[in-house]
């Protein structure tokens, strides 16, 4: 996975408020690169510093193995959820997930224009990446 594109990735995730949620696609889509295996890939592998319990699948359930972390993470926040959490909180027991239509981020313009600058910073890095010095496209 390129540097630019986990930079990228991870500076859209920061920009996510508490209480919203994205999904992995959404994130590929605000980037206009990649899909959601190359997001839910940067996210295993580095998405730790960032706040990583807002973005899910499309399913709106949490990421695999940190499902207890998470729930008290959107608990504190006040992310819409749907299902059987107190359950879960209890006993381990009960399907719960974020109510990701309700939860979804809706980016300001400003936010629009921080992932604007982001995605353009990525398109230009790899574009110079695959363009050698006799401007040759390999």
């Amino acid at each position: 996975m390129r540097n630019e594109y986990v930079q990228a990735v991870l500076a859209v995730v920061r920009l996510v408020p508490a209480g919203a949620a994205v999904s992995y696609g959404d994130v590929a889509e605000l980037l206009g690169s990649g899909g959601p295996r190359q997001v839910g890939s940067v996210m295993s592998h580095y998405g730790g510093d960032v706040p990583w319990w807002r973005v899910l699948k499309a399913s709106g359930h949490a990421p695999p193995g940190h499902e207890a972390e998470a729930l008290l993470l959107y608990l504190e926040e006040g992310t819409p959820l749907v299902g059987d959490y107190g359950s879960y909180i209890r006993t381990g027991d009960g399907r719960w997930r974020v109510d990701l239509a309700a939860a979804r981020w809706a980016p300001t313009d400003e936010d629009f224009e921080s992932i604007d600058t982001v995605a353009e910073e990525l398109e230009r890095r790899l574009h110079s990446l695959s363009v050698p010095d006799d401007g040759m496209i390999v």
